[in-house]
Parts: C-alpha cells; sequence; structure tokens
C-alpha cells in the first residue's frame, strides 16, 4: 500500500501539466503517446513479435502535426489510411516478418497513441475544455477507490483469470469514487454541467475498469508483469495510463454527441 501512495503521489506533475493545458498538455500527451507505443511495442518483443517502432514514431508525431495546423476531419482520416498503409507495406518482406507484425504495430499505435490523443481534442472543446480533468478524475479515481475499497471489503472476485485481486466490491468502490469526485468537481467549478459531471463520473468509473482489465489481459498473453519500471510500484507510463486510454475518447465522444 505505501508503494502505491508513493506512486500516486509521483503523478501530481502531470495535474501541473493539465492546468497548465495548451501546448504544454500537448506535448506532454505526445510524450506519453511515444512512451506508451514503446512500452507496448516491447510487450510484443517478449511473445518474438516485432512492430515497427519508426512508422509508430513517425505515426505520432503526423497525428499532433495534423492537430497544429488543422482541424479538419479529412486530414484525420488521411492519418488512419497512412497508418494502415505503412503498417500493412512494412510486411512485404517476408522472410523477416510475421503477419502478426503488422496487426501489432497497427494495434499499438491506435490503442496508445491514437486513444491518448483523445485528452489533447478535450481540451481543445472550447467552453468544454475544463472537462479534461474528467478524463482522470474518473480513470485515477476509480482505480483509488477500487484498491482501497478491494483491499478493506473485497470478497468476491471480478474477473479472476484476467486480473486475480479485483474483486466485485472493490469495482462497486471505484465507480461510486469516480461519481462522488466528479460531482464535486461539477458542483464546484462547473455548476451548470452537474449532471453530466455525475453521468461521466458513472461512464468514467465503468469505462476506466475496462480499459485497466484490457491492458491485463495484454500483459497476460505477453507473459509480463509491468509495461516498464519507470513508475515505482506501478510499472511503465502505459501501466498508470491504461484507464486513461479508455475514458479519454469516452469524455471526448460524450461531449461531442451529447453536450
Amino acid at each position: 500500500m505505501k508503494t502505491r501512495i508513493i506512486s500516486g503521489l509521483l503523478m501530481l506533475p502531470f495535474a501541473i501539466v493539465v492546468f497548465w493545458g495548451g501546448k504544454v498538455l500537448m506535448l506532454g500527451c505526445f510524450a506519453i503517446g511515444i512512451m506508451s507505443v514503446r512500452e507496448f511495442f516491447n510487450g510484443f518483443g517478449a511473445m518474438g513479435i516485432r512492430p515497427a517502432y519508426k512508422i509508430a514514431y513517425v505515426s505520432t508525431l503526423a497525428l499532433y502535426g495534423i492537430n497544429l495546423f488543422t482541424t479538419e476531419p479529412r486530414w484525420y482520416m488521411l492519418w488512419f489510411f497512412g497508418v494502415v498503409l505503412a503498417s500493412l507495406l512494412y510486411l512485404f518482406k517476408m522472410e523477416e516478418r510475421k503477419l502478426e507484425d503488422g496487426m501489432a504495430t497497427i494495434t499499438g499505435i491506435f490503442y496508445t497513441v491514437f486513444f491518448s490523443f483523445h485528452v489533447t481534442l478535450v481540451e481543445q472543446t472550447g467552453e468544454y475544455g475544463l472537462l479534461v480533468w474528467l478524463i482522470f478524475l474518473t480513470a485515477f479515481g476509480t482505480d483509488i477507490m477500487a484498491y482501497f475499497t478491494g483491499y478493506f471489503l473485497g470478497k468476491h472476485k471480478l474477473c479472476p483469470t484476467i486480473s486475480p485481486k479485483k474483486t466485485i466490491e472493490g469495482s462497486v468502490g471505484g465507480i461510486l469514487g469516480s461519481v462522488i469526485l466528479c460531482g464535486l468537481f461539477g458542483y464546484f467549478l462547473i455548476p451548470r454541467l452537474l449532471m453530466h459531471c455525475i453521468i461521466l463520473g458513472i461512464l468514467g468509473g465503468v469505462v476506466s475498469q475496462f480499459g485497466d482489465l484490457t491492458a491485463s489481459i495484454f500483459k497476460r498473453k505477453m507473459g509480463i508483469k509491468d509495461y516498464g519500471n519507470l513508475i515505482p510500484g506501478h510499472g511503465g507510463i502505459l501501466d498508470r495510463f491504461d484507464s486513461v486510454l479508455f475514458t479519454a475518447p469516452m469524455v471526448y465522444y460524450y461531449i461531442a454527441l451529447v453536450l
């Protein structure tokens, strides 16, 4: 528990990046995208699969480059096409590469880079940009409350084959924690969107756990315990931001489709 608390405190500097916003937040998301896709690809390396690191790095740079100069959807569609095309062309050296190498490349870029890119997109939604905080309140709030609730009250296993330590009690506690944090955020900082903050707290509490479990499935299939060792008690960047990969798109598309 002590290690987990220390690890949580080490994430506080990222709150400063979110508070600063703008280009600083974009740069932080870019860095997280680069580090996350590298850790993810290293996990595939443990399976003997060799994704294309260079394609991932260039794709990340291109995605954020597009965002710097335009919001035109057609450029993002071109980016989607480019990522898939480059990943498939990577297979043309048939003697050296397997089909899994190309599929892992595509999966890694969309899962780590594109999903995390939604943090930047939320912050750029004008009057709703403040809701970028809900991405992290739902993700980290759910994780912390689920841990402590499960630690003290957990009895019934949630997904024993995926993550043996997670419990149903912890899952419920995590969702409640997310709702409380998002509700308080809405009440004090953006009262006119209080109900939407509560709804996002509920959705985020569920979706963030899907993100965490998905990352666990990947690690089990890859045969690794953590994606890295950058953060004490939490492994790598991807181990800490796996929930954010799911909550960021959820918040963005809620804003785009509901608000």
